[in-house]
């Protein structure tokens, strides 16, 4: 039996060294490992190559080591919520590749099937493709390091020739992902939105590290409801259904309406 359970976020984060690379699961603020996030602040780990959807806000998820200034490069899709991911950018504290979001989680998946590249038509007649979009900026505002030129090609389909860009796989050193359950073979099933980019994140790091809500007996997650098969994942620690959850932004229905 391949158990695969650890005891604790700290001791399960304890080998990712300064400079590692990781893509960590969340859409938004749901799904966001934050136990992990938290050992691995604890731990003191800087110099940090983050793929993820976002970025968290100032004070949850990702958010709390950009602040703490552990991050060195960010490649996600959006920006959004955190004023301090804004600010580290324009003033060249922060390395940046946005992404379309679909190409993104592309990416992240072609990387975990062993698929080193994939050509689309998302960017085609853009910076995306053409370069020069800024990832580093100097402190006086210039930019100190610029997208690259893709690869554009030519393929015939039903509608026509249409122009496609080259866009590289992701794979990284680790993976971070919320699961709302998991088995002791690492068998994971996501909850809703937290289902976005969890997956695809667990299957581009070479180690996977989930945290569970709820850990159970090989055998008694039902097959057809698992979103993350256990050959992906190596390290599975139990944080409970306690666990604190934030909501990006609430919105209510005035009363009456």
């Amino acid at each position: 039996m391949i158990d695969k359970q650890w005891a604790s976020a700290e001791e399960a984060v304890a080998d990712i060294e300064d400079g590692a690379s990781l893509a960590v699961g969340g859409f938004g603020l749901s799904g966001n490992p934050t136990a992990l996030i938290d050992a691995l602040l604890a731990r003191g780990t800087s110099g940090l190559s983050i793929v993820s959807n976002n970025c968290g806000v100032d004070d949850w998820g990702l958010g709390i080591l950009l602040a703490a200034r552990r991050i060195r490069k960010m490649t996600s899709s959006y920006v959004g919520e955190n004023k301090e991911f804004e600010r580290q950018f324009l003033s060249g504290e922060l390395e940046l590749e946005l992404t379309p979001q679909g190409t993104l989680a592309e990416k992240l998946r072609a990387g975990g099937s062993g698929i080193a590249a994939f050509f689309t038509q998302t960017g085609v007649g853009t910076q995306v493709a053409e370069g020069g979009l800024p990832r580093r900026y100097n402190p006086d505002g210039s930019i100190a390091v610029a997208s690259p030129v893709k690869d554009v090609r030519t393929f015939d389909t039903a509608a026509g020739p249409r122009e496609y860009v080259l866009e590289e796989a992701i794979t990284t050193d680790f993976a971070l992902v919320h699961a709302l359950a998991g088995d002791r073979h690492g068998n994971l099933i996501f909850n809703k939105a937290a289902r976005n980019f969890n997956p695809l994140a667990g299957m581009a790091g070479r180690i996977c590290i989930a945290q569970v809500e709820q850990l159970v007996e090989p055998g008694e997650l039902d097959p057809d409801r698992v979103h993350l098969p256990g050959v992906f994942v190596h390290r599975v620690v139990e944080v409970g259904t306690d666990i604190p959850k934030r909501i990006e932004r609430r919105t209510v229905t005035p009363e009456g309406v």
